[in-house]
């Protein structure tokens, strides 16, 4: 939890944040995914000063459960001084206690959004889903909360001014809003409108460009011209032309003379190999989007 100190801007972990899209993918299947369509919504996790801390604490744990479909997970919720927003005890169940930093006990309109990381944590824990060291098992954490429509709140509760600061989750904020921005574009929801913070808005903005170019890249069709001049130069070399590092598509020999492409999924990730023949039309198998390519 950056608390009045700096906080870190840009996609310094995108890279790990795609691969948690495509895991979450694998894991739960485009079916599960589906049934995740709807976010939470502000009502459900409203707090106000006026509430009684520990069971206004308990029904938003409540909600959150519900929305992740844990119906026989109960939380039992404390707070503390600590150096992290909350922390969650992953045991065998049903009951799991989660301790919430101090500062939630005035800042309560917050408790939402820790929350919604902690039950999530309890969620991958069920599922077995895990990434290695706590750095990357945390950003899986953060993006599955907001890819299933929980992390609007992490978001909403990154504020800052000339005076102070506060951000919650591992993700910086324009990477919270570049997953946000890939599941608007899966679902057709537009989460900007529960936005309290302004500088919500303007990391959702830079996220959902970020989003835009995932679907804009050769060999699809929507790339831009200098995309598909580049992409032409580097198949007239292929596959003896050097390695290009800040591209993401690759050619390979199939085994009888003829090329073949590979590059991820905009949506979830996934590598796609296709022949290189012209305009092809591929479905990902993971997610099932159709994908106008010309090869």
């Amino acid at each position: 939890m950056a608390n009045d100190g700096p906080v870190e801007h840009g996609y310094p972990h995108l890279e790990t944040v795609r691969a948690a899209i495509t895991a979450l993918y694998k894991r739960l299947s485009y079916d599960t995914i589906q049934t995740f369509a709807t976010s939470v919504v502000p009502a459900d996790v409203a707090f106000c000063d006026t509430d009684d801390l520990y069971l206004g604490a308990h029904r938003v744990a409540h909600e959150l459960v519900r929305h992740y479909r844990l119906p026989d997970a109960r939380l039992i919720v404390s707070f503390r001084e600590m150096r992290h927003a909350a922390n969650v005890e992953l045991v065998a169940g049903p009951e799991y206690f989660v301790e919430l930093n101090d500062r939630f006990r005035t800042h309560r309109r917050d408790i939402g959004a820790a929350l919604a990381h902690e039950v999530m944590h309890v969620y991958l824990h069920r599922l077995d889903l895990s990434f290695p060291g706590v750095r990357d098992n945390e950003i899986l954490t953060d993006t599955a909360t907001t890819y299933l429509g929980a992390g609007w709140l992490l978001l909403d509760a990154y504020r800052e001014d000339r005076a102070s600061s506060q951000k919650l989750g591992y993700l910086t904020s324009e990477e919270f809003g570049y997953v946000l921005a890939k599941r608007a574009l899966v679902f057709g929801e537009d989460p900007s409108v529960w936005f309290t913070s302004p500088q919500a808005y303007t990391a959702y903005v830079k996220g959902m460009q970020l989003a835009r170019q995932d679907e804009q890249q050769p060999p699809l069709t929507a790339a831009g011209w200098a995309g598909r001049r580049r992409y032409a130069r580097d198949r007239r070399h292929a596959p003896s032309g050097p390695p290009q590092p800040d591209v993401r598509y690759s050619f390979t020999p199939d085994g009888g003379g003829r090329l073949r492409v590979s590059f991820p999924c905009p949506t979830c990730h996934q590598r796609i190999r296709v022949p290189v023949r012209g305009r092809v039309r591929a479905r990902c198998a993971l997610c099932r989007s159709v994908l106008e390519c010309d090869t």
